[in-house]
């Protein structure tokens, strides 16, 4: 490859690697044109982009956005195709992971991911991929923020009728004393 068109190459996967809210690796070799395709397709809904990298290029480009780490390197070694997640890194996961799941006979294979510039073996991008969508923690947590207020609203509440039925009770018996 000629030097410029490297340079050029290196620019556009350190642009990647900006944009990226994660990266995953994934060992692509035995894929079909078609599979590609169709893990492309899939891939677009959750914002996420697919490309061959070369890994000398790839680490090239990532020197100063990605801290160094011997897994990584490790990583990059073999055919690798690498996942940008421009949005949910647990959406992209999922996505990739339903995606192996499905197609029980493919040969992808997640390599690792880099997550908020910290690497995640195969292993955590699974445990990654089984974590609720971030609306729905988001819904979990003012769940639990808001149950302490509705128990205290009920606790006062039940507190206040009780005070009302005992000064009913009260009313009564005075009422039926005086007739």
């Amino acid at each position: 490859m000629p030097t410029t068109q490297k340079e050029e190459t290196v620019s556009d996967i350190s642009e990647a690697i900006r944009t990226s809210e994660a990266i995953l690796f994934t060992d692509y070799r035995g894929l079909t044109v078609a599979q590609v395709s169709d893990l492309r397709k899939k891939l677009r809904d959750s914002e996420t982009s697919f490309a061959v990298v070369k890994n000398t290029l790839f680490k090239r480009a990532a020197e100063g956005l990605i801290a160094s780490d011997p897994q990584l390197d490790a990583t990059l070694n073999g055919p690798t195709a690498a996942v940008y997640a421009h949005k949910d890194p647990v959406a992209t996961s999922k996505a990739i992971l339903d995606y192996i799941a499905a197609n029980r006979n493919t040969p992808l294979k997640i390599k690792g991911a880099v997550v908020s510039g910290r690497f995640y073996t195969p292993a955590q991008v699974d445990a990654l991929s089984k974590v609720p969508p971030r609306q729905v923690l988001i819904s979990m947590m003012l769940g639990a923020f808001n149950a302490p207020i509705t128990g205290l609203v009920s606790t006062l509440g039940g507190i206040l009728g009780n005070f009302v039925f005992t000064l009913q009770a009260v009313v009564d018996q005075k009422q039926a004393q005086e007739a």
